[in-house]
Protein backbone atom coordinates (compact mmCIF):
# COMPACT_ATOMS: atom_id res chain seq x y z
CA UNK A 1 0.00 0.00 0.00
CA UNK A 2 1.25 3.21 -0.90
CA UNK A 3 1.49 6.16 1.62
CA UNK A 4 -2.21 7.56 0.74
CA UNK A 5 -5.46 5.90 0.46
CA UNK A 6 -8.66 5.14 2.85
CA UNK A 7 -8.23 4.29 6.31
CA UNK A 8 -9.78 1.05 6.15
CA UNK A 9 -12.20 0.87 9.50
CA UNK A 10 -11.89 -3.05 9.32
CA UNK A 11 -7.99 -3.22 10.00
CA UNK A 12 -6.79 -5.62 12.87
CA UNK A 13 -6.07 -2.28 15.66
CA UNK A 14 -9.22 -0.93 14.55
CA UNK A 15 -10.73 -4.37 15.77
CA UNK A 16 -8.80 -4.42 18.81
CA UNK A 17 -10.31 -1.17 19.79
CA UNK A 18 -13.78 -2.15 19.06
CA UNK A 19 -12.60 -5.57 21.07
CA UNK A 20 -13.47 -7.41 17.95
CA UNK A 21 -9.89 -8.93 18.80
CA UNK A 22 -8.15 -9.60 21.52
CA UNK A 23 -5.07 -8.51 22.54
CA UNK A 24 -2.60 -8.60 25.68
CA UNK A 25 -2.94 -5.08 26.69
CA UNK A 26 -0.66 -3.31 28.73
CA UNK A 27 -2.02 0.34 29.30
CA UNK A 28 -5.52 1.88 27.74
CA UNK A 29 -7.05 5.21 28.50
CA UNK A 30 -9.55 7.35 26.40
CA UNK A 31 -7.05 8.05 24.01
CA UNK A 32 -4.14 5.27 23.55
CA UNK A 33 -4.15 2.14 23.88
CA UNK A 34 -0.76 -0.57 23.67
CA UNK A 35 -0.09 -4.13 23.91
CA UNK A 36 1.82 -6.81 23.10
CA UNK A 37 2.96 -7.40 19.44
CA UNK A 38 1.81 -11.27 19.25
CA UNK A 39 4.66 -11.59 16.27
CA UNK A 40 7.34 -10.23 18.57
CA UNK A 41 11.26 -8.77 16.62
CA UNK A 42 12.18 -9.17 20.89
CA UNK A 43 11.03 -10.36 24.08
CA UNK A 44 8.71 -7.24 25.36
CA UNK A 45 8.51 -5.60 21.87
CA UNK A 46 5.11 -3.62 22.54
CA UNK A 47 2.88 -1.23 19.93
CA UNK A 48 0.92 1.97 20.92
CA UNK A 49 -1.88 2.96 19.19
CA UNK A 50 -3.83 6.09 18.86
CA UNK A 51 -7.85 5.23 19.54
CA UNK A 52 -9.42 7.98 18.29
CA UNK A 53 -7.56 8.63 15.43
CA UNK A 54 -8.51 6.87 11.57
CA UNK A 55 -5.07 7.71 10.78
CA UNK A 56 -3.05 5.09 8.66
CA UNK A 57 0.17 6.94 9.67
CA UNK A 58 2.01 9.64 10.65
CA UNK A 59 1.09 11.87 7.42
CA UNK A 60 -2.72 11.40 8.34
CA UNK A 61 -2.35 12.16 12.31
CA UNK A 62 -3.36 14.84 14.47
CA UNK A 63 -0.59 16.46 16.41
CA UNK A 64 -2.53 16.21 19.50
CA UNK A 65 -3.01 12.53 19.27
CA UNK A 66 0.55 11.87 18.23
CA UNK A 67 2.06 13.40 21.74
CA UNK A 68 -0.66 11.50 23.43
CA UNK A 69 0.74 8.53 22.11
CA UNK A 70 4.63 9.28 22.32
CA UNK A 71 3.96 10.55 25.58
CA UNK A 72 2.68 6.46 26.81
CA UNK A 73 5.81 5.45 24.23
CA UNK A 74 8.09 6.59 26.80
CA UNK A 75 6.17 5.87 30.16
CA UNK A 76 6.41 2.55 28.50
CA UNK A 77 9.84 2.41 27.26
CA UNK A 78 10.82 3.29 30.67
CA UNK A 79 8.35 0.40 32.18
CA UNK A 80 9.99 -1.73 29.34
CA UNK A 81 13.40 -1.25 30.58
CA UNK A 82 13.19 -1.31 34.07
CA UNK A 83 11.78 -4.68 33.92
CA UNK A 84 13.59 -6.66 31.47
CA UNK A 85 16.67 -4.83 31.39
CA UNK A 86 17.61 -4.77 27.61
CA UNK A 87 20.94 -3.50 26.38
CA UNK A 88 19.13 -1.05 24.03
CA UNK A 89 15.75 -0.01 23.13
CA UNK A 90 14.35 0.13 19.87
CA UNK A 91 11.23 3.43 18.97
CA UNK A 92 9.67 2.52 15.54
CA UNK A 93 7.41 3.61 13.26
CA UNK A 94 6.51 2.58 9.69
CA UNK A 95 4.64 4.80 7.04
CA UNK A 96 4.07 2.45 4.13
CA UNK A 97 4.76 -0.78 2.77
CA UNK A 98 8.30 0.02 1.15
CA UNK A 99 9.05 1.21 4.61
CA UNK A 100 7.96 -2.01 6.50
CA UNK A 101 3.81 -1.01 7.81
CA UNK A 102 1.51 -3.96 7.58
CA UNK A 103 -1.05 -2.47 9.36
CA UNK A 104 -2.44 0.35 8.24
CA UNK A 105 -3.67 2.60 11.63
CA UNK A 106 -0.84 4.53 13.03
CA UNK A 107 1.16 2.94 15.64
CA UNK A 108 4.78 2.74 16.86
CA UNK A 109 7.05 -0.09 18.26
CA UNK A 110 8.91 -0.31 21.19
CA UNK A 111 11.43 -2.97 20.77
CA UNK A 112 13.83 -3.85 23.68
CA UNK A 113 16.70 -4.90 21.92
CA UNK A 114 19.20 -7.84 23.98
CA UNK A 115 22.68 -8.59 23.10
CA UNK A 116 23.53 -10.71 19.95
CA UNK A 117 19.97 -10.51 18.60
CA UNK A 118 19.68 -10.22 15.24
CA UNK A 119 18.05 -6.64 14.27
CA UNK A 120 14.82 -7.40 12.22
CA UNK A 121 11.89 -5.42 11.39
CA UNK A 122 9.36 -8.39 10.70
CA UNK A 123 9.40 -11.35 13.27
CA UNK A 124 9.18 -14.97 11.65
CA UNK A 125 6.91 -16.93 14.08
CA UNK A 126 3.93 -15.93 16.69
CA UNK A 127 4.65 -15.67 20.12
CA UNK A 128 3.39 -18.52 22.30
CA UNK A 129 0.31 -17.11 24.15
CA UNK A 130 1.25 -18.43 27.57
CA UNK A 131 4.88 -16.71 27.41
CA UNK A 132 2.75 -13.58 26.45
CA UNK A 133 0.43 -13.86 29.46
CA UNK A 134 3.10 -13.88 31.67
CA UNK A 135 4.67 -11.60 30.30
CA UNK A 136 1.74 -9.20 30.63
CA UNK A 137 1.09 -9.87 34.20
CA UNK A 138 4.83 -9.15 34.85
CA UNK A 139 4.82 -5.63 33.42
CA UNK A 140 1.74 -4.57 34.54
CA UNK A 141 2.76 -4.96 37.91
CA UNK A 142 5.12 -2.26 37.17
CA UNK A 143 2.28 0.21 35.65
Amino acid sequence: MSLHGTYDPQNVFAQIIRGEAPCYKLYEDDDVLAFLDIFPQSYGHTLVIPKRSAARNILDIDPDALAKVMAVVQRLARVLVEELEPAGVQVAQFNGSPAGQTVFHIHMHIVPRFEGEALGIHASKKADPAELEALQARLLKRL
